[in-house]
């Protein structure tokens, strides 16, 4: 499910089970990423076995750069299962307050 940034915070600030999940390359992630997110590269070729592993307890809130990466993202995570949210818009939507 595609959510604008101010509900995209506002539901993943208020999910107890809320993981922030970053899907841009590592030297993007460490250019600057927002706080308490999860690095995991949509481009590394173990990424479909990485979200085969995630919690299926957990809700992920999916971000990358445009929302592009990310939304891909949310497809295969639903597909094996996850509940899986993606911020429109990529990192740049991250409301600052």
């Amino acid at each position: 499910m595609n959510l604008h940034g101010s509900e995209f915070k506002s539901q993943f600030e208020q999910d107890s089970n809320a993981v922030l999940l970053d899907v841009r390359t590592p030297a993007e992630y460490n250019g600057g990423h927002i706080p308490n997110s999860i690095n995991l590269d949509i481009m590394s070729y173990n990424f479909r076995n990485e979200i085969e592993q995630l919690d299926k307890n957990k809700t992920y809130f999916v971000y990358c750069r445009s929302g592009n990466r990310s939304g891909q993202a949310c497809m295969m995570m639903s597909d094996l299962g996850l509940k899986a949210y993606n911020l429109i818009g990529g990192i740049g939507a991250w409301p600052h307050n």
